[in-house]
């Protein structure tokens, strides 16, 4: 699903997919990368790509100006955004990762305060109907990534506003006041 993504300036700007040398610029220019892949992310709902999946995607690749960020620089950008706390890669040779454009706890302020506006507190719910119930459609965490969500549960349980349950098809949680 392509929506119609705002592009940044520097995405127009060849310059931009050579990291620069001097540290003052290279600085505005990570900046600049790593909102842009967490924008680009956030609009397309993707949460955990392949370093090759992202080489090849519009976010480090401009087909309209023939440039694309070498894959060392792709390393550098995902690794900033991993001191960040916006990235985890999945596995040991760093080829997958899962990016947060949220972190956990943001995303449990999110689900909680839907629960909180419902009057559901006290309520369990499935993993399944949080993420993908009809009921939470509206809702920014709609279609959350399970591993996501079960992040952001684990950190509602430990200011302990809910607990994670298992049921008999899985996995509940169940929010406190």
């Amino acid at each position: 699903a392509e929506m119609s993504f705002e592009w940044p300036w520097q995405y127009r700007f060849p310059p931009f997919f050579t990291l620069q040398p001097n540290v003052d610029t290279r600085q505005k220019q990570m900046t600049a990368w790593c909102s842009l892949v967490l924008s680009y992310c956030r609009l397309n709902k993707q949460y955990t790509m392949t370093v090759m999946e992202a080489q090849e995607s519009p976010l480090f690749n401009n087909k309209k100006l023939q440039r694309k960020l070498p894959m060392e620089s792709i390393q550098v950008v995902l690794e900033e955004l991993r001191k960040k706390g916006n990235l985890e890669w999945l596995d040991k040779n760093k080829s997958s990762f899962l990016i947060m454009w949220r972190r956990p706890e943001e995303w449990g302020k999110l689900i909680y305060q839907w629960v909180s506006k419902n009057g559901l507190t006290n309520s369990v719910f499935t993993l399944y109907e949080l993420s993908n119930g009809d009921d939470t459609e509206n809702e920014e965490f709609h279609g959350l990534e399970e591993s996501m969500l079960l992040r952001a549960l684990q950190a509602l349980q430990q200011e302990h506003r809910a607990e994670i349950i298992t049921l008999d098809d899985g996995r509940g949680v169940k929010f406190f006041q």
